[in-house]
């Protein structure tokens, strides 16, 4: 007899309020109350929160709030700072735990991860990997499976905490169809308005909606694309290649507002050259300088210029950060900066270090 040959299948695996988690684990005090982990820890400054638990969640505190925001909605609530290197330490963990279940890894931030897998029986691999998770790290997660990584990723959110649930072309309508379509990953809440403008609020809406509708509202290449989440459509591959970012930045937020423009050129120049340092660790030259400026209370505008050529000069970089301060409204006050570089590609370098290799 042949044997049944082995489904393929994704598993997304994220870990049930991770942040949080690993706060209990260092503490086991914690348990049970509501925490908020935000910047340094102390709610009248200024700063959002990371990630809250369950109990903190259960009065409306969530991640992106501002910390001020958090304590009015729970002034009871238990603040601690953010902790990176301990949450890089616990993700480390969790990771090569994924990697000896002998399946293709790929990593997509500290608490979460896509499992290539082919097995018969995905019910009983995402339970797998749940308990292994748990044994080593005491952390706990849910696991989404799918038929591709969007319907992987959606069906996480279903399962939690601690849960399995899948999400497949088969159950796909039943599950999603009268759901908005900001239920998607991928479609954020401005894309939903737009889409609205157009008559398009569920999932199954936009799944029957020609792709010429959405290649007018939103361009040759985007319109279709947003098309194919809503039939569930994800062609993209499980890789375990290490991830590559595009880009590097840093922002600030002032405990006091700033009105004196001068001042903020000055704290651009300074953010330009802390993110220069970045790209220069990367050894990959700066093609693009973008500034983000968040005007009091909450207004956040972003404005960006290509350099005239690959540079790690400090000069040009901080000279380019500080021209885009032109940009905005210097009658308002400002809460927050950031600028960010984009690099050249990472195929790019290797040619141009090769190049240098074989001039010597």
């Amino acid at each position: 007899m042949t044997a049944t040959p082995r489904r393929r299948w994704v598993l997304h695996v994220d870990l049930d309020q991770f942040i949080a988690a690993v706060e209990v684990l260092r503490n086991p005090e914690l348990a049970g109350k509501p925490v908020v982990v935000g910047g340094r820890g102390d709610p009248t400054e200024r700063g959002v929160v990371s990630t809250a638990s369950y109990e903190a969640r259960a009065f409306g505190v969530g991640s992106g709030m501002p910390l001020r925001v958090a304590a009015k909605k729970l002034p009871d609530a238990i603040f601690l700072p953010v902790d990176g290197e301990a949450y890089t330490a616990a993700s480390n963990v969790v990771m090569e735990t994924l990697r000896g279940l002998g399946v293709v890894v790929e990593v997509m931030g500290w608490d979460e991860a896509f499992l290539g897998v082919e097995t018969d029986d995905p019910i009983a691999f995402a339970r797998r990997v749940h308990d292994e998770v748990f044994e080593a790290t005491a952390l706990h997660c849910s696991v989404g499976i799918g038929d591709n990584k969007l319907r992987a990723k959606i069906a996480t959110d279903f399962g939690k905490p601690q849960g399995v649930y899948t999400l497949t072309q088969d159950n796909w309508f039943e599950v999603m169809g009268e759901r908005g379509t900001d239920a998607l990953w991928g479609i954020g809440k401005k894309t939903a308005r737009k889409l609205a403008t157009l008559g398009i609020t569920t999932v199954a809406e936009l799944a029957a909606t020609d792709d010429g509708v959405l290649a007018a509202a939103f361009g040759p290449k985007t319109g279709p694309w947003i098309g194919t989440k809503g039939r569930g459509v994800d062609l993209s591959p499980v890789s375990a290649e290490p991830w590559i970012p595009r880009s590097h930045s840093r922002e600030t937020t002032f405990q006091q507002d700033l009105d004196d423009w001068s001042a903020v050129t000055e704290e651009v120049r300074t953010l330009a050259l802390r993110v220069r340092e970045d790209i220069m660790a990367a050894d990959r030259m700066a093609v693009r300088v973008t500034l983000k400026v968040r005007y009091v209370p909450f207004e956040t505008h972003t404005t960006t210029a290509a350099l005239r050529e690959p540079t790690f000069d400090p000069a040009v970089i901080s000279d380019a950060a500080a021209a885009l301060v032109d940009r905005f409204d210097h009658t308002r006050q400002v809460r927050l900066m950031g600028v960010r570089l984009e690099m050249t590609p990472v195929d790019q370098t290797l040619a141009n270090n090769e190049g240098d290799v074989s001039g010597t």
